[in-house]
This record gives structure tokens, sequence and C-alpha cells, in this order.
């Protein structure tokens, strides 16, 4: 997987994790974690991911708070939210203050998706 870029999936339901790294596989290297406090450790010990999606709703360190320090700490990665929820106050403002490049839906559309993180990518 020479020049394909590196990506980190965090979601805390497996079947998830599954279902992302079986349709991005082909375009990206994918990365999963099962929780936010995962999310920074695998940041923290690989510095080739270049792209961050996470989802919202996780137990502990719900996908917000685990980009809001993520951020802090990588303030030059792009990332993404995905969720099954619809828009929210909260994801506005991370849309609107840069934290986060998009708000992605779930059951997700891979064209979307693809398109979103090449052009995060480039």
């Amino acid at each position: 997987m020479t020049d394909v870029s590196k990506i980190l999936y965090v979601d805390d339901e497996v079947i998830n994790q599954h279902l992302f790294k079986i349709n991005l596989s082909k375009h990206y290297n994918v990365i999963t974690g099962s929780d936010g406090a995962e999310g920074l450790d695998i940041l923290k010990n690989d510095k080739e991911i270049k792209l961050v999606i996470s989802d919202m709703k996780m137990p502990i360190m719900n996908g917000m708070d685990f980009i809001k320090n993520a951020k802090l700490m990588y303030p030059n990665l792009p990332f993404f939210l995905l969720t099954g929820f619809d828009i929210t106050p909260e994801i506005n403002e991370a849309i609107n203050s840069k934290l986060i490049i998009s708000h992605l839906r779930k059951p997700f559309d891979i064209t979307q998706m693809l398109l979103a993180f090449s052009k995060a990518l480039a």
C-alpha cells in the first residue's frame, strides 16, 4: 500500500469499523480505533495518519470530545464527524469554527465520502 494515505476511523461498534475498512481499503490504508482514548493513542504513535473520521456517539468520550482533544495536539489534520443523527448546533459550530471539515451521515455514501476525503487531503 505504498503512496496510499493512512486514515484513522474511530467507532465503538466493531461492525462499523469492518464496514468502513471494507468500503475504503481500496482507496486508503484504514486504521481503526474503538474509542476516543484509543484514537488519541493511535495518533500519538502513528505520525503517518493524514485524516481522521470519528463516530459521534461513543461511550466515555463522544466523537466531538475526541476531536477537540485530538485537534489541540494535531491542528493540521483534517477531521470528519460521522453520525446517524441530523446536524446539531454543536456540529454546526464545529464546522463553522473549522474544528471539523464536515459532518457525514450514516449510512454513509461512499462516493460522497471519497470526494470529501480527496478534497481534504489535496
